[in-house]
């Protein structure tokens, strides 16, 4: 929306900054900043020259500042989204079923670290699932939220097969390759938080893994724990 700003404050340097609630408070102080440039332009009388460049410096910051936050949007919604398929994934073995781990060696009193845990939430398996959950990510589409201009990513292909409403999301081949990316660098180098909340029943993961833990969503706490 920033272009919107630039509109107004170079078209009549008095005009009020604009109210939209798409607007942040960086993108706010930024307009304001335009507003300075446009009325020392027509006070001191800048060159043309002088008043293009401080311009197009603005704009630039203000352009930097919304792509700033489409890439926030987009690691975050696909860490919710890692998050679900990969609960989704885990439901899908049976509960029941244990494997042994630990060690088979044979300590000084006789005995062995062995223990057992569900075969669902045992380490190996949570890896197996962590190589393939990004691919998962081209289920999804981009939905924008009309009063914030923020992005969140939902599931466009039904698990079952059912057909599901696609009216308030966006399919585009280079988001879904944007969150598969994203996707795959969260894998990459959170990988033993993953395990860590995996390996266990753990309420809320979303929020505990994206927003407190990884830092990777700054409006998370704030969403339903259904949404993406």
């Amino acid at each position: 929306m920033w272009w919107r700003c630039l509109e107004v404050v170079t078209s009549c340097p008095t005009a009020p900054l604009p109210t939209s609630p798409h607007f942040c408070e960086r993108d706010v102080t930024l307009c304001k900043t335009l507003k300075l440039v446009s009325r020392n332009t027509v006070r001191h009388r800048f060159t043309m020259r002088e008043t293009t460049l401080l311009l197009m410096l603005v704009c630039l910051l203000l352009g930097l500042s919304q792509a700033a936050r489409q890439g926030q949007d987009i690691r975050c919604g696909a860490c919710r989204a890692l998050v679900d398929e990969m609960e989704w994934a885990i439901s899908q073995i049976d509960p029941k079923k244990m494997i042994q781990t630990g060690s088979f060696r044979i300590n000084p009193d006789g005995s062995q670290s062995i223990r057992e845990v569900p075969l669902a939430r045992s380490e190996g398996n949570l890896l197996e699932l962590m190589e393939s959950v990004c691919e998962r990510m081209e289920d999804y589409g981009e939905s924008t939220d009309s009063s914030t201009d923020r992005k969140s990513y939902i599931r466009v292909k039904s698990r079952s097969g059912e057909p599901m409403d696609l009216s308030e999301a966006a399919l585009d081949s280079r988001v879904t390759a944007s969150l598969r990316f994203a996707c795959e660098t969260i894998v990459e180098q959170n990988e033993d938080e993953i395990i860590e909340f995996f390996a266990h029943e753990t309420d809320n993961v979303k929020d505990k893994l994206c927003s407190k833990r990884t830092d990777l969503c700054d409006h998370a706490l704030k969403m339903p724990h259904d949404e993406l």
